[in-house]
């Protein structure tokens, strides 16, 4: 990895394909590492057990990072239907209250399709109580550990589409005080390892059974057969995909956690772009600060005199651009700032230069 004449760790993002198990947080203390440099940030945070895109920016680009979660994001996901847990995902205890009147096995795909269409489009989304979000200066999720989980507030999110691709019925025979799917209710599994979301249906008393099999791994549970349902959703930032299960699961009747979440796209940044931590490690593929703003943004030539003005925060005249940040370069190519035009005048966001 290539650093300036100050010896910098070079301004740019690196796409990573976070693993299961980490927290975001993990995957940025492992590209300060890489990086040798303590300017290191990410853009939309992953729960531990998701896996996928993960925009990191490294030095002058952690100023894009705040911008790019504006974008719109791609997931696919399982949802188990007929268990819901009290963090709507894997990761939770099972919640045994509510159980439900029919097995989940024997919804038709159609009633599962008619629920995830009541969903898509502007919707108000009541985040999960164990979620980052701040009640009165303290994370929703240390209330919740503390016995104290907030009502949150619906918010507006955007479901662009939420694709149903496959359904398979399975049969739950839950033992001892494991969760349904093998995990203790701090989260760990009886092996010590966390769940990652990885789509493990053979995981401690969970069958995997055709729909007419009735002989699956003996008594079904008493919260009655499940379904995982697999799942496409293009959605804005801000918008909880664990939230998506667990509505779906509440409006058929049966309860419902998501299982795994695999994010494919943010912005413009997919799968193909992303790169393992392994092989980081072995070379650190940094997208230059130049190239990411223009892949993110709309972008706006300068001249000269633009340049100078703009680098020392003067505004400019605007072009009649479209609401939200566009990268504006000089013209020799550098990014010289992200602005957003308002009342005619183009205002500076956030400046990269000198």
């Amino acid at each position: 990895m290539a650093r300036d004449a100050r010896g910098n760790a070079p301004s740019g993002l690196i796409v990573v394909d976070k693993p299961g198990g980490m927290t975001s947080h993990d995957v940025v203390a492992r590209i300060r590492r890489l990086a040798g440099t303590r300017r290191v940030g990410h853009a939309g945070t992953l729960d531990p057990m998701a896996t996928g895109v993960l925009v990191v920016g490294v030095e002058k680009a952690t100023r894009l990072l705040g911008h790019l979660t504006l974008t719109e994001k791609e997931y696919q996901a399982t949802i188990r239907l007929g268990q819901a847990t009290d963090t709507g995902d894997a990761e939770g205890t099972v919640l045994t209250s509510g159980t439900p009147a029919r097995p989940a096995a024997h919804l038709t795909r159609a009633q599962v399709e008619a629920a995830a269409a009541a969903l898509t489009g502007e919707i108000q989304q009541v985040p999960p109580a164990v979620s980052a979000i701040k009640v009165a200066g303290r994370r929703a999720y240390q209330l919740a550990r503390e016995g104290a989980p907030p009502v949150l507030p619906p918010r507006p999110v955007t479901v662009w589409s939420f694709t149903v691709q496959a359904l398979r019925p399975i049969s739950a025979a839950p033992a001892g005080g494991a969760s349904l799917d093998g995990a203790r209710p701090d989260g760990t599994r009886p092996d010590g390892a966390r769940p990652d979301g990885a789509g493990d249906d053979t995981a401690a008393g969970v069958t995997v059974s055709s729909p007419g099999d009735t002989a699956a791994a003996g008594t079904a549970s008493a919260l009655g057969d499940l379904l995982d349902v697999d799942v496409e959703v293009r959605c804005s930032s801000g918008t909880y995909i664990r939230a998506l299960a667990r509505d779906m699961g509440e409006a058929l009747g049966v309860g419902g956690h998501l299982t795994r979440l695999r994010r494919t796209r943010v912005g413009p940044y997919d799968l193909s772009a992303a790169h393992g931590l392994d092989e980081l490690a072995e070379r650190l593929t940094v997208l230059p600060l130049a190239e990411a703003a223009a892949a993110a943004f709309p972008v706006r030539e300068l001249t000269a005199e633009e340049a100078r003005s703009l680098s020392h925060g003067g505004r400019l005249p605007g072009l009649g651009a479209a609401a939200g940040p566009v990268a504006a370069f000089g013209p020799d190519g550098t990014l010289i700032a992200l602005v957003e035009e308002k009342d005619g005048v183009a205002r500076p966001l956030a400046v990269f230069v000198p």
